[in-house]
């Protein structure tokens, strides 16, 4: 709630500036008419926007690992990784996290919870809940709130979150998918709960070991992803290689949060790299959630299997 409430502010102070420069350049070139100010408008807040997810890049950047061969880009993937990335940021934060879904989206197969990244909540999951809804998963999206707070907080609220998904789906265990924070949430959750409800934790992103732009972030939270942090080195220290094995870590060669960008690997999980995808297209790209479709149909066959 309070994260929509935040965005809501700022989208509306987006408007507001829109509007006084709007009136500006109207009152300053009326030979533009009032559509030629919307548009220069408008122009201008997306340009802002350009430039913070340039400037992510250029931070990412600095603190990147290094990226093998096989996955370099030439110019055109990183024009179509720059073009995805703001497409999926705008779209993101200036609609989907302001229609977040907290419902519970009953269906067959092993349910699935979704736990969101930093700053944002259960809106950014729309494009893999579709997903879901049409491959008759049950599943449901949690946030984790305070959106500032330890995210040792939010391990409580998983642990009532899958209770309720696995009450209402008969199902002893549900799998969680998870984007950026709510990766290290999910670890945070099966140190304090243990892994009795996890079948899998899917992360998307997940910084892992930390990432040198959380430097610039408010909030604990944000003092707990930076990199060599001690509640990173507590978290680690307190996991077995059980515990580990839970994990299936996806995670990109260009992220433009997560830097550097190996620290998403997560040793002790299965690992899949991918090249071309930023931050916040993780949630939206296609080869992305192909993959955790069919890790959640493997898990599924398995735990059927074994019944």
């Amino acid at each position: 709630m309070m994260a929509r409430l935040l965005l809501a502010t700022i989208v509306l102070l987006q408007l507001a500036v829109a509007l006084a420069i709007g009136w500006g350049v109207l009152h300053w070139w009326p030979q533009g008419g009032p559509w030629g100010a919307a548009l220069l408008a408008l122009a201008c807040v997306a340009a802002v926007r350009l430039a913070i997810n340039l400037n992510n890049f250029a931070m990412a950047a600095r603190a990147a690992s290094v990226t093998p061969d096989e996955h370099r880009l030439d110019w055109r993937g990183a024009l179509r990784l720059f073009y995805t990335e703001f497409r999926a940021s705008m779209l993101t934060t200036s609609w989907h996290m302001l229609r977040p879904d907290r419902n519970l989206h009953l269906a067959t197969g092993m349910p699935v919870l979704l736990l969101h990244g930093y700053g944002c909540n259960s809106g950014y999951w729309v494009h893999l809940s579709a997903r879901l809804r049409r491959a008759g998963i049950s599943h449901m999206a949690l946030d984790l709130e305070p959106i500032a707070g330890s995210i040792d907080q939010y391990a409580d609220s998983i642990h009532g979150a899958l209770q309720r998904l696995c009450k209402a789906t008969g199902s002893p265990r549900a799998v969680i998918v998870a984007h950026s924070m709510g990766g290290l949430a999910s670890r945070a959750y099966l140190r304090r709960h243990g892994a009795d409800k996890v079948a899998k934790v899917i992360t998307l992103g997940t910084p892992h070991h930390g990432t040198a732009l959380a430097t610039f972030g408010p909030g604990v939270n944000a003092r707990e992803m930076r990199l060599g942090s001690p509640w990173l080195a507590a978290l680690a220290a307190g996991e077995t290689a059980q515990t580990r094995a839970l994990f299936v870590s996806l995670w990109s060669h260009h992220d433009n949060i997560i830097a550097p960008q190996n620290s998403s690997f997560l040793p002790g999980a299965r690992n899949i790299e991918f090249s071309g995808i930023g931050h916040v297209a993780l949630g939206a790209d296609a080869r992305i959630l192909r993959v955790v479709e069919d890790e959640i149909a493997s898990i599924t066959a398995e735990f059927n299997c074994a019944q």
